[in-house]
């Protein structure tokens, strides 16, 4: 065999090198249960991605995969108002998520917060810094302890970090459920 031959053997090999790098990688997949037990359709079935941005009020399960020391960083917010009780938590051992948000807050809500379907977020009605935390700088509002007050680990305002963000370690698995 000529070394012209084993040269033209050998070219659609380095060209698989790169492919087969990115096969062999080492990742985390996560899995998510989703299940609906409200009496009403949640989501569109079948719609995997989103194809639109969601009016408030949303309450908002929110997740990033294999972030900083192959973290996932995941959370329940009522940032954006508050339209249906919601666990989301993890089903694989090693570490816990936020307590299901399940109370009556679209019953309770305060008045000038009230929404067809829900209940709505400051923000969204005063459109004010103290609210919207625009600057960066904010602190709880009498508004946003009232979520707090009700779903006491989910996001109630824009700086509520500390008691809010969950972290588990990236391929964790996932549960999501409406009106647990």
């Amino acid at each position: 065999m000529s070394l012209y031959n084993i040269v033209n053997m050998a070219l659609p090999l380095l060209y698989l090198l790169p492919l087969l790098s990115l096969i062999s990688t080492s990742a985390h997949a996560a899995n998510f249960l989703i299940r609906n037990n409200c009496p009403y359709t949640v989501w569109a079935a079948g719609v995997l991605q989103c194809t639109a941005y969601g009016a408030p009020p949303n309450t908002l399960a929110e997740y990033a995969h294999n972030q900083f020391s192959n973290l996932d960083f995941f959370d329940i917010s009522l940032v954006d108002g508050f339209n249906v009780p919601m666990d989301f938590s993890p089903v694989s051992s090693g570490c816990r998520g936020p307590r299901a948000c399940t109370a009556d807050i679209n019953g309770q809500c305060p008045n000038v917060l009230r929404a067809p379907g829900g209940c709505n977020n400051p923000c969204t009605v005063f459109k004010t810094d103290q609210y919207c935390c625009n600057s960066g700088s904010c602190s709880p509002t009498d508004y946003s302890r009232f979520f707090k007050t009700r779903c006491p680990d989910a996001y109630s305002y824009p700086k509520d970090d500390p008691t809010s963000t969950f972290t588990c370690p990236g391929g964790t698995n996932y549960r999501v459920v409406f009106c647990p």
